[in-house]
């Protein structure tokens, strides 16, 4: 984990905070003033420095040699995502008011009660890791994935709108990567060097709303301490994404019409109008004409928003994608989780590409979570798949013959990540060479959690070594040694809630030989565990 940065001339104030963190298994690394944090920011850019950068700062507002709200501004540049804490004295509360305008993740008044100031620097680390995540997902992964027809219309349309600043409209069933188009149509839009705020307008309650959309002055309401700049500010220059845009309350829908009208509006308690510009994509699954007629939806704003609308296909209309869509997934699952990608059998492919998806490529997501953790075998074959799917009526799922399946393994390819606008291709997956393998799958119990016989898993594991001798792999003893190792003690930890001492016991090794296993294999923080 990267460390909480501390920034403060006071050495007092640095060794509380430092030992406080350092009893919550929070690193620290500790300076005395801006210039010195400045200096190690340039020195990991350059790569001459050992250490990482921060995960979080918290800096004094006052100090010799620069004050904490240039260090804030000087962030902003570098690093515009890092949550900032400015510490500052109960008499200069303008100041950080002022920190908060300028970015500033929240504002620790001195002299601070020490749980507490633990506790707000854990939100912070919070939301650096969901930002961290946020930007590996967007930088890694392809935008968009398809290759049906429908999918093709829409990245057309994307490459057409990507010289203008047009308004549009998104519909489509939850789940089917509305989000996903519109951080596209950012990205490929004459405003993608600004940012890009998305809301949920159905997540907030309707009180809330109006002030995370336009903000809110100082004593506005109770608990409004602070002026706060709302989503429209914070997306000025760049796009602000509507989700569930049919789900606003009226009155509200009202202010919004007036924003699109005329680029201008008033924070909550404000008298002064603020003017932003800023490009608006909005989303529902719901049917907007529908709701204009029921009186629920104002009729001028569905046309202020439907200047061009893109409907996103569900899942079920376009199952040639299932199987790109499938792999690309479980790719990305492995990746999160760190270890060997899973492969799966054609059998198991054709069963989720006769499922109907009633939650779309976000179920089928989830699902390929949920395979990469729960799947025992290397090879994810029908009984693997999750009950939903294993249970879907028979009108949906394709005849299964009673009689032994032949599988045909196909590897996991990650799919070629090209311009949304163009087409994607999709990878084939070269068989996997060897004897077939007969499957029953007669007497699988819908739902029940499978249990490969010893036969079925070691015929696995003579496949595979198989394939990896014919490659003419010089280390095959290694690699299969390595896979079966990790896999055995990850699952022995699991079991055992993550108690080093009981999962060597269990296992019939010593703590000693599972602490070396566990360095040797990069498993010291296996995901859901811990050493108690």
């Amino acid at each position: 984990m990267k460390p909480i940065w501390i920034v403060d001339d006071d050495p007092s104030i640095r060794f509380v905070l430092e030992k406080a963190l350092a009893r919550e298994s929070l690193p620290t690394r500790s300076f005395s003033n801006p210039r010195e944090v400045l200096d190690a920011l340039a020195d990991i850019a350059a790569g001459d420095s050992e250490h990482s950068g921060p995960q979080v700062l918290v800096s004094d507002i006052r100090m010799p040699g620069g004050s904490g709200l240039q260090l804030l501004e000087k962030l902003r540049e570098l690093q515009p995502s890092l949550p900032v804490i400015i510490m500052t004295a109960y008499s200069d509360l303008d100041s950080a008011v002022s920190a908060l305008q300028r970015g500033a993740f929240e504002y620790l008044p001195k002299p601070f009660d020490l749980p507490k100031a633990v506790e707000l620097i854990r939100r912070a680390v919070e939301e650096s890791q969901r930002e961290q995540v946020a930007e590996e997902r967007q930088t890694n992964a392809p935008e968009i994935l398809g290759q049906a027809p429908a999918m093709q219309d829409v990245f057309r349309a994307i490459g057409r709108l990507s010289q203008s600043s047009v308004t549009v409209l998104i519909t489509g069933e939850s789940g089917s990567g509305k989000e996903l188009v519109a951080r596209a149509l950012h990205k490929h839009s004459p405003v993608s060097g600004g940012p890009f705020v998305a809301i949920n307008t159905a997540a907030i309650p309707k009180d809330l709303l109006e002030s995370e959309l336009f903000g809110h002055e100082r004593g506005a309401f109770t608990g409004a301490q602070t002026q706060r700049r709302g989503r429209f500010e914070q997306a000025d220059g760049g796009t602000l994404f509507l989700d569930e845009i049919g789900d606003m309350p009226f009155d509200l829908q009202t202010r919004l019409l007036r924003v699109l009208s005329d680029g201008q509006f008033y924070r909550v308690g404000g008298h002064a109008a603020v003017k932003a510009n800023v490009r608006v994509i909005a989303a529902t699954h719901q049917n907007l004409e529908q709701r204009v007629k029921d009186g629920a939806f104002r009729e001028d704003l569905f046309h202020r928003l439907n200047v061009i609308r893109l409907r996103l296909p569900a899942l079920r209309e376009r199952r040639e994608d299932v199987t790109g869509l499938t792999r690309h997934f479980l790719q990305q699952s492995a990746r999160q989780l760190g270890v060997e990608p899973k492969r799966i059998s054609d059998s198991a492919l054709a069963r989720l590409q006769a499922f109907d998806f009633p939650g779309n490529v976000r179920q089928l997501e989830n699902i390929c979570h949920w395979l990469s953790v729960m799947a025992p075998a290397q090879v994810i074959s029908v009984q693997d798949l999750p009950p939903e799917v294993l249970s879907a009526p028979a009108s949906t799922v394709p005849a299964v013959a009673a009689v032994a399946v032949t599988e045909s393994l196909a590897p996991v390819a990650a799919p070629a990540a090209a311009a949304v606008h163009h087409h994607y291709s999709q990878p084939s997956g070269s068989p996997l060479v060897g004897e077939p393998i007969a499957v029953a799958v007669e007497d699988a119990q819908v739902g029940a959690p499978p249990h490969p016989t010893h036969a079925a898993w070691e015929q696995m594991l003579e496949l595979e070594a198989r394939d990896l001798l014919r490659q003419g792999l010089p280390d095959v003893w290694d690699v299969l040694a390595r896979r079966f190792e990790s896999r055995l003690i990850r699952t022995a930890l699991n079991e055992t809630l993550g108690r080093r001492m009981e999962a060597a016991q269990r296992l019939g090794i010593g703590r000693n030989t599972i602490t070396r296993k566990i360095q040797e294999l990069g498993l010291d923080h296996p995901a859901g565990t811990e050493e108690v």
